[in-house]
């Protein structure tokens, strides 16, 4: 083949993996909010408490921390394309049967199901992007597919409320949970078609040796006693990841990231209702703007880390984190609706930005045959001990300190964030210095 028709191919093979996974996460995005937008009826219909619901809910949440550590260490050995579909028609046919479902305990046993099966939809496609795109793409590519768990979860509203309307409520079962199955469905076969398996499996050669770039993978190459496909998933886990302290500085970046970002998003309705005296409509206007200013923010992030930051990823976050502290405050002091409504949404607008960071920055200091593990060990410590810190603990504080110092707490995670941020940087140098 020659070289215009190889790089021709290998674009080609670039663009529709980037479409497929974006799709393929949305879908799933699409088959797990609508159990949260199903909450009210599921309570009407089964007459269950709230206590019930938010037992239900924290289920699924906890169980998507643990899988999404699990899968994502498994997708590192696995075909992605596959593994993605086969979680993808997992939940769909769990949502099947929550259609069926009419008891709370099945109910229960379901969304622990889906909270496991939705962990593999992360992973592959960290993986496919670390090796189909070349580290001055890498910002713009991570940065568009992680702008489709926020399409996902916001079409969720639509699509079933759209089906409501047309449907009508006494048959919310079908609106809820069989429409969004047969959306997702239409994803698991798009993953199909659009996403490749890694280059070298498609007769191509490697990312770094088809943009002729220098990468992590040559540095660390130098040092391997080992050929990395005969690692186990275990070895890899161990030997790059939990002995990596470049690991660790990702992960601590996604913890204090996770703790800002739902000290805020949880507290929102009660802090603006409650202390600020917001009506329920600009506390709605405030709570949607937080969320959805985060699409646009997280494009531009990627392009600016592509243009400007080049081997820099984490400066980016670093400046965010420095204006998320000060609004933060401002957030806190002011008594405007319209000032305290900018607050948030510049904390909303960025904050995902180290967030979508820290998958580039993983391309740059995490080999490629342990992408997955990384996001793994993120993924657990994240939802775990991160939105822990910003629900539970934030919570705490509030109640025995007052909310101000909730608010001081949320400073301080956004101050640790930037630590991390800084040795993240401070190790990638290390590397390239190797």
């Amino acid at each position: 083949m020659s070289d215009h028709n190889l790089e021709k191919k290998f674009k080609s093979f670039q663009i529709q993996s980037l479409v497929g996974v974006f799709i393929g996460y949305m879908c799933y995005y699409i088959v797990r909010n609508n159990f949260t937008f199903s909450t009210p009826y599921i309570q009407q219909d089964l007459g269950l408490s709230n206590t019930q619901i938010g037992f239900l809910t924290s289920l699924m949440l906890i169980t998507y921390g643990c899988s999404k550590g699990l899968m994502s260490i498994l997708a590192d050995k696995a075909n992605p394309r596959n593994f993605m579909a086969l979680g993808l028609v997992l939940c769909v046919i769990v949502n099947i049967a929550l259609g069926f479902s009419s008891g709370f305990y099945i109910f229960a046993g379901l969304v622990v199901l889906l909270g496991l099966f939705q962990g593999m939809g992360v992973g592959p496609s960290i993986i496919t992007v670390g090796h189909w795109f070349p580290r001055r793409q890498r910002g713009r590519a991570s940065t568009i597919w992680n702008v489709s768990h926020n399409l996902g979860g916001g079409l969720v509203a639509p699509i079933v409320g759209a089906s409501l309307a047309y449907l009508g409520t006494e048959n919310w079962r079908l609106s809820a949970y069989f429409i969004p199955a047969i959306c997702a469905f239409i994803g698991v076969i798009l993953i199909f078609i659009l996403v490749k398996k890694r280059p070298v499996e498609e007769g191509l050669p490697t990312v770094e040796d088809m943009y002729q770039e220098d990468s992590v993978n040559k540095h660390i190459a130098k040092h391997l006693t080992k050929d990395p496909k005969d690692l186990t998933s275990k070895q890899i886990f161990v030997e790059h990841i939990l002995k990596n302290p470049n690991s660790w500085y990702l992960v601590g970046v996604d913890i204090f990231t996770y703790m800002v970002r739902f000290g805020m998003l949880t507290w929102i309705p009660l802090y603006l209702l409650n202390v600020k005296g917001f009506s329920k409509a600009d506390m709605g206007s405030a709570f949607l703007l937080y969320e959805w200013a985060a699409i646009p923010s997280t494009i531009v992030a990627g392009f600016l880390v592509d243009k400007l930051f080049r081997g820099k990823v984490m400066y980016l976050p670093m400046i965010c984190l420095v204006v998320v502290f000060f609004c933060v405050f401002g957030y806190m002091s002011s008594s405007s609706v319209l000032a305290i409504t900018l607050f948030s949404t510049i904390v909303g607008c960025l904050i995902y930005v180290p967030q979508s960071m820290v998958a580039v920055q993983a391309m740059e200091v995490i080999p490629s045959f342990a992408l997955g593990s990384a996001v793994g060990l993120r993924g657990f410590m994240s939802y775990i001990v991160g939105s822990s810190l910003g629900t539970t603990l934030f919570g705490y504080v509030v109640d025995n300190f007052g909310w101000e110092s909730g608010f001081y707490t949320i400073m301080v995670g956004a101050v640790l964030c930037f630590v991390f941020c800084y040795l993240s940087h401070r190790g990638l140098k290390k590397l390239e210095a190797l």
